[in-house]
């Protein structure tokens, strides 16, 4: 019998990420989500014999997906170590940094990973297996008041505090621990035409919580930001408001907030040159070829 190959992810955007990269043969280069190697591998494409790329991914199953190459170095960690990974490895400076910030399709699809609502499986979520926090734990220990922040900060939902309050009280009387669970009490208050969305929402804002993604987020901008060469060019992808609105910031102003300070003469201080002043979004054919890059927005910036 024929094998089926399994798809772990189809990369987003993957000609305008390589056009904005801006990939020199002899350069040095980060795909700091490298997951199932896609980007990675375009990278590795357009490298020279003295060119060189590092994979970064905290998850276990993406060390499988590691390039076979003496230009490749797969570092199983998080990003927001980037710089001290860099270091160690003798590359304090490098010529472009992409970033694919969505959830690969190996994650949706593992029903015991927890990401999706779709299947039934243990509520997880984690994106490093060996992290301590698993979203039950988040479900079954978090005070109502937190859970509420988390539904209304990360996932936007309006009715965060109704939700957060039915959960209490079910775990009073049983912990929530597979997906079923959570879907069984919260099924209640979400209408039938929106309720794929709104439990999508749900989902989302339990994983960032998980991961501390925006946490991770901002530190890794930050040692972006101090480990590009001049000139070199910084690749984003994002999914979700929350995330490409500190990513539009950051490369607009070099902080989160947006604000751009001015020296003594107005001259702006921002570290960046956005790349792409329009954001880029997937056409028809991308959307057709690769559905989940449906939300994606590229932005790119290269540093002064």
């Amino acid at each position: 019998m024929e094998e089926v190959k399994v798809v772990y992810h189809v990369p987003a955007l993957l000609e305008p990420c390589m056009e904005h990269l801006d990939i020199k043969p002899d350069g040095v280069y980060v795909d700091v989500t490298f997951g199932g190697g896609g980007h990675s591998r375009e990278i590795m494409s357009r490298l020279g014999e003295n060119g060189h790329l590092f994979g970064f991914d905290q998850d276990e199953d993406a060390m499988r997906n590691a390039l076979d190459d003496k230009r490749f170095t797969f570092v199983r960690s998080n990003f927001c170590y980037l710089s001290n990974f860099l270091k160690y490895y003798g590359e304090e400076k490098v010529d472009g940094i992409l970033a694919d910030l969505g959830v690969s399709f190996h994650h949706f699809d593992d029903p015991e990973r927890g990401f999706s609502f779709r299947f039934d499986g243990k509520l997880d979520m984690r994106m490093n297996q060996k992290a301590s926090m698993t979203a039950a734990d988040l479900l079954n220990t978090y005070t109502e008041e937190q859970l509420a922040d988390v539904f209304y900060l990360y996932g936007e939902l309006s009715n965060a505090r109704k939700l957060a309050s039915a959960i209490v009280k079910a775990r009073s009387s049983k912990q929530l621990e597979r997906i079923s669970d959570l879907l069984a009490v919260l099924d209640p208050f979400f209408s039938r035409d929106k309720q794929k969305k709104d439990m999508a929402k749900v989902f989302q804002a339990i994983r960032i919580e998980v991961n501390h993604e925006m946490d991770v987020l901002k530190r890794f901008l930050e040692q972006a930001k101090k480990s590009l060469k001049p000139g070199g060019r910084l690749v984003i992808l994002t999914y979700h408001s929350l995330e490409d609105r500190l990513v539009k910031n950051f490369f607009r102003a070099g902080n989160f907030e947006g604000k751009v300070e001015q020296d003594f003469f107005g001259n702006r201080l921002a570290p960046f040159r956005l790349v792409n002043n329009k954001v880029i979004v997937p056409d028809d054919d991308e959307i057709a070829r690769n559905p989940r890059s449906r939300s994606a927005k590229l932005r790119a910036a290269e540093l002064i």
